[in-house]
């Protein structure tokens, strides 16, 4: 059944240092904002891209900005795979989108996985999702979506049986409509999904402060701490699909101005063409973003929330809009890999900016439960990093490489697996277990990645292969044979 709703605006090495268990009463509540396809560059206080962010800028100043973080496999659904079950893709089972193509595969998040918000049911937290999921294969007969038409179905329900702990629901698989979303309920079944009269990430604010805010104890049990997912899908295309107060913003910027990096194809070209046509609109989503982004934290604020609730706001993965002859994502470049990451909590850490620690998305799992008292909770089977300690101050420094991951769902020893040092990338591509390109990259020397020199560092190429090897056997991936 469908409807339509009008609403108004109501590694490798890690020192094992982790967080001490704190009192339960003192529970911090937990607020995740994450876009999707948003550059990690893409803040208007790092000063790199003019774009403007006003309220992340000052998100950004009461808490920690990780300037190196990144997104292993800079995928929707794999990155989020990751993110929940705190497993590379090879074990989160999510080794690429979810879709009718990848189902057959098996892709998608399992119900047995113990995911974080498992763990914070089972500590009495009230738990919360809002947006996009895209961790479901879709099955026929496939939902009556506009992206389920095509050659290849998208949208998926998520029944109760496989949220994962989250008892307040208003999701959606993926759906690229930001004009007139699509939700299901709590309650709903497969059939019962609506459509909003409302941009995506306007509505979903909405919903959010709803939740914050928990009139009469309708949404959640007022006296547990709560953990809420608000997860919004611009700017991921299309761009354009914003409303015209934040394509305003930038009417009058001279395109041109922005394309002056050797990475942006010259006026002329497909390329070159798709990112001028693109950029501002993407960044009228991103201010449109930072508009809800707000308001979530001033709801917060308002109602004595913010001083002890971690707030996180960071995306899935970036985005490369045309830059190095690439479209979308997927790939190792940095406009692909790396994210905005901003950690609020203000009652433990004091705000700096961070370039230092090599964070990654999927750390996200176990640092977060550590520094929320339940580093013991933390499953054993959780393969990314505990960062907490580096988190609460810089001064507990962990050294750590940053995976990098391109799984084929069809043959776990064909595509990518590399890592991401502070000074190179390196990446290597297998056909059916074969080796056939290596990639490396100085990014010191060499910062916008115009030059491969695999060729002329064979000892180096030696050296990481060597300890890309060991970590593949560490985690158990196929694809270790093909080195």
């Amino acid at each position: 059944m469908k409807k339509t709703i009008t609403h108004t605006l109501l590694l490798f090495p890690i020192l094992a240092m982790g967080i001490q268990a704190q009192e339960k009463q003192s529970s911090p509540n937990l607020i995740f904002i994450m876009a999707d396809q948003w550059r990690g560059d893409a803040l208007g206080c790092l000063g790199k891209e003019a774009v403007k962010t006003p309220h992340l800028d000052q998100l950004a100043s009461e808490g920690v900005n990780f300037t190196n973080a990144i997104s292993s496999y800079p995928v929707s659904s794999p990155a989020r795979g990751m993110l929940m079950t705190g497993m590379y893709p090879v074990h989160s089972k999510v080794t690429g989108n979810c879709n009718s193509a990848t189902a057959p595969y098996g892709v998608e998040l399992p119900t047995s996985a113990r995911c974080w918000s498992d763990v914070l049911k089972d500590q009495g937290y009230e738990l919360g999702y809002i947006g996009k999921w895209h961790l479901d294969a879709p099955y026929q007969p496939y939902i009556d979506t506009n992206n389920n038409k095509g050659k290849i179905a998208w949208n998926e329900w998520c029944p109760k049986d496989r949220r994962h702990g989250f008892s307040h629901w208003i999701a959606y698989g993926t759906y690229d409509y930001h004009l007139k979303p699509m939700y299901w309920d709590t309650d709903a079944s497969r059939e019962e999904f609506y459509f909003v009269d409302q941009w995506g990430p306007e509505y979903e604010a909405d919903r959010a402060i709803d939740y914050i805010a928990n009139q009469d104890n309708k949404l959640r049990d007022g006296d547990k701490p709560f953990a809420l997912v608000v997860s919004m899908n611009p700017p991921h295309t299309g761009y354009d699909l914003v409303p015209d107060k934040y394509k305003e913003v930038y009417r009058n910027v001279d395109v041109e101005s922005l394309c002056n990096s050797p990475i942006i194809a010259p006026k002329g070209t497909e390329y070159g063409d798709f990112y001028r046509k693109s950029v501002l609109d993407y960044y009228a989503c991103m201010t449109g973003v930072d508009d809800q982004v707000g308001r979530i934290i001033r709801a917060l604020k308002e109602r004595g929330l913010f001083e002890n609730t971690i707030v996180v706001f960071t995306s899935d993965h970036g985005d490369s809009m045309g830059m190095h002859d690439h479209i979308g994502k997927n790939i190792y470049y940095e406009e692909a890999m790396r994210v905005p990451m901003i950690l609020t909590w203000p009652e433990k850490i004091a705000p700096r900016q961070d370039s230092t620690l090599m964070i990654g998305f999927a750390d996200l799992y176990p640092s977060l439960l550590s520094l929320m008292g339940f580093q013991e909770e933390i499953p054993a089977e959780v393969e990314t990093f505990d960062l907490s300690a580096s988190i609460l101050s810089p001064d507990n420094v962990q050294e750590v490489i940053q995976p990098y991951y391109q799984v084929s769902s069809e043959n776990l020893t064909t595509g990518y697996r590399g890592f991401r040092t502070k000074k190179y990338t390196f990446a290597v591509h297998a056909t059916n277990g074969q080796t056939d390109e290596w990639i490396l990259f100085d990014r010191e020397q060499d910062p916008y990645q115009l030059n491969n020199i695999a060729s002329d560092q064979p000892e180096l190429i030696k050296q990481f292969a060597s300890r890309l090897k060991d970590w593949l056997k560490k985690t158990n991936d196929p694809f270790t044979n093909s080195l």
